[in-house]
């Protein structure tokens, strides 16, 4: 029953980053942008259960966060490697404390999620360019009927998660979601922090 009730809240906040992330208020958006809640609800908890907790909790989060934004790019990728990394320094560093740890550690990870989609999206871009010269049912160069460029329309039809979207607007989104997610971390981070030392989870046992 203990148990149960541990991993209760955890897994009732873990259930709202989707539905935050769907639905983002109005006033915690900045020009349009709503933050990163994933890296809000992954932060702390893996500061608090270490490397293990973090990367599983990053792959899942990961996985239900895509089914919400079906193509073929993935949160998986940065969320894992966040939870792990924010694990590690949650075990192997002192604890952190201060809001502006937090808010910089947020800031950071939301950077290096939205980079890592738009470095997918370059790379599918690269494949898509070369599987482009390559001739369809044997025609010969010159006359041959080429492949598509470029993602699939049906597989874009969220705005933001598509190559173009992050090229032209990269910027914007890359500023904007890293800025409102660092200043709302350490508030929410803090008090999510707080809630898993004080229910046991954060001990200081190796991960």
């Amino acid at each position: 029953m203990r148990m149960f009730a541990r991993q209760r809240w955890p897994l009732a906040t873990a259930l709202l980053v989707p539905l935050l992330t769907l639905a983002t208020p109005a006033w915690l958006q900045l020009a349009g942008v709503a933050p990163a809640w994933a890296v809000l609800w992954l932060l702390p908890w893996s500061l608090a259960e270490g490397r293990l907790a973090g990367l599983l909790a990053g792959l899942g989060l990961g996985l239900l966060l895509d089914a919400l934004h079906p193509g073929p790019v993935s949160l998986v990728p940065g969320l894992v490697l966040l939870g792990w990394w924010w694990g590690r320094i949650g075990r192997k560093a002192p604890p952190i404390q201060r809001s502006f740890s937090l808010g910089l550690l947020a800031l950071v990870g939301t950077a290096l999620l939205d980079l890592s989609l738009m470095l997918q999206w370059l790379l599918m871009s690269w494949r898509q360019h070369g599987a482009a010269l390559v001739p369809v049912d044997g025609v010969s160069p010159g006359g041959e009927a080429l492949l598509e460029v470029g993602p699939q329309a049906a597989l874009l039809a969220l705005p933001g998660w598509h190559w173009d979207d992050l090229r032209v607007a990269g910027v914007h989104l890359l500023l904007a979601q890293t800025l409102i997610t660092a200043l709302l971390a350490p508030m929410l981070c803090s008090l999510q922090l707080l809630l898993w030392r004080q229910l046991g989870s954060g001990g200081r046992r190796p991960a």
